[in-house]
């Protein structure tokens, strides 16, 4: 078997695994978020935050919600690691957005998070800060789902079904499931450009 073949072969398992019942209340969360007149906010590291901003810019689009990440501001985040350190650089942004219990967190992962390996702690901050809030937390992670699995309301943990695959399986799945997110019924109210071209 040739490596495209094994690849599309674990995304169809993959997509066998997932379990829609979670997506599907993941998607009644951000209605309830939206309806309740709260934003959403978009986090990740590396691939992750490529994600977060992408995410923010169709969720606000397609669904008029109030959405931003933290990684859209190059000068704030980088004046922030450099000055506080990474592991509040997130967490310390929302708090000047006044992030509240109105609002939801959404994480995107490969590991989910590890304070004791010093993995993601920014996320794991923003986590902790969101528990605090008793905002919802909404994720899709790789591996076990680390800390954001053990601490968050509604998560999807891609399964890992090769040790060399787990971040390009799980960042690509992450792409699919909030766009399968912004485009359900539930939360999409502006019709995509594609869609509308006749």
């Amino acid at each position: 078997m040739n490596f495209s073949t094994q690849y599309l072969k674990q995304t169809i398992q993959i997509a066998e695994y997932l379990d829609d019942n979670i997506i599907e209340k993941m998607a009644d969360s951000i209605s309830e978020i939206k309806s309740s007149g709260g934003r959403l906010f978009f986090v990740g590291s590396g691939g992750g935050a490529g994600h977060a901003s992408h995410a923010v810019c169709d969720f606000r689009k397609i669904s008029n919600l109030e959405c931003y990440t933290p990684s859209d501001n190059v000068s704030e985040l980088t004046a922030r690691v450099n000055d506080d350190g990474w592991d509040t650089s997130y967490s310390n942004w929302l708090k000047v957005s006044k992030f509240s219990s109105n609002d939801g967190l959404f994480i995107f992962s490969v590991g989910g998070g590890n304070l004791e390996k010093n993995i993601s702690p920014n996320l794991v901050r923003c986590i902790e800060l969101a528990r605090e809030n008793g905002s919802p937390i909404l994720g899709v992670v790789g591996r076990d789902g680390g800390f954001t699995k053990q601490s968050s309301d509604l998560v999807i943990v891609i399964p890992t079904l090769e040790e060399t695959l787990v971040t390009p399986h799980t960042e690509g799945w992450q792409a699919v499931i909030w766009h399968l997110l912004v485009s359900h019924p539930k939360i999409l109210e502006n019709q995509m450009k594609w869609e509308s071209t006749k």
